[in-house]
């Protein structure tokens, strides 16, 4: 990402370059990113091509101000903070699902990532609902972010009774868990973008993954809630909990949230395109 990139990515989330990379910085650029960058899976449903290129992440997001999902948003996120000097490592995660199971090798991706004054962080502008600010890498006990209360813990067995970690002298696994549920168990390994492309495919095409049987669009908002457009349906929750909950009825009415409240403007209304039971 050479400087004029940066510089276009910058402004697109509305701050100023900074002169460190310190964990003030990330603070503010992780919130930005959050608030700015939709959390949404508009590709699977409008049939358009996944790269998980650096180029095309650039010209998705940043160019046309879209947004994306884990693959997108947090590769394209790290390759940002590596250019501001932060030192970002790439990491694999599987959410846990129904009963505590774990999803598919590679199903999300977060960033571990160093700052110049001291620390480590797990960043995560990909995961929809998630912590507003990086989490403490190294922190065992709770920390109180405005998306809830989160810990980091050394992984235990998973529903299938398969324990995290490889042994040796590697890390373990640790799951990121909030508010008391486990939300996904994070490698300690690190990975390359490349990596990931098996799991945006599936995720992106696979009648078993959720992607590809809804839609969703959803951004932190500047009182610090959050603004969700699912298919036709708007929730609106506040700071405090409370919740509006609109359902459109027109098309207009539709593309009018994608592009006044998402800045993204649609030629036309997305449908999903595979719903469980069609076919394919």
């Amino acid at each position: 990402m050479n400087s004029a990139q940066v510089d276009t990515y910058l402004h697109r989330l509305g701050v100023e370059h900074p002169a460190w990379p310190t964990v003030d910085v990330l603070r503010e650029l992780h919130l930005r990113h959050l608030q700015t960058v939709p959390f949404e899976n508009l590709s699977v449903h409008l049939g358009e091509e996944i790269v998980l290129e650096e180029k095309r992440l650039l010209d998705k997001v940043v160019g046309a101000r879209r947004g994306g999902f884990c693959y997108e948003l947090n590769g394209l996120f790290g390759a940002l903070l590596g250019a501001l000097g932060f030192d970002v490592t790439l990491l694999a995660a599987r959410v846990y699902g129904d009963e505590g199971r774990l999803g598919i090798p590679y199903d999300h991706l977060a960033l571990r990532v160093r700052t110049v004054d001291g620390g480590e962080w797990l960043a995560d502008v990909g995961f929809g609902a998630h912590s507003h600010y990086p989490l403490a890498f190294g922190a065992r006990g709770e920390q109180e972010d405005p998306g809830g209360t989160f810990r980091i813990l050394e992984a235990g067995p998973d529903a299938a009774g398969v324990r995290g970690g490889h042994g040796g002298s590697e890390e373990a696994d640790l799951d990121v868990v909030v508010n008391g549920r486990s939300q996904y168990r994070l490698e300690a390994r690190p990975r390359v973008l490349g990596d990931f492309a098996a799991g945006a495919w599936w995720h992106s095409t696979s009648p078993g993954s959720h992607f590809t049987q809804s839609l969703v669009c959803s951004r932190v908002t500047e009182d610090g809630g959050r603004i969700t457009l699912s298919g036709r349906t708007v929730k609106v929750t506040a700071a405090d909990g409370t919740r509006d909950e609109e359902e459109l009825t027109t098309d207009e009415e539709v593309l009018g949230v994608y592009r006044e409240r998402f800045g993204i403007e649609l030629d036309g209304v997305p449908t999903v395109r595979n719903p469980r039971g069609s076919g394919r």
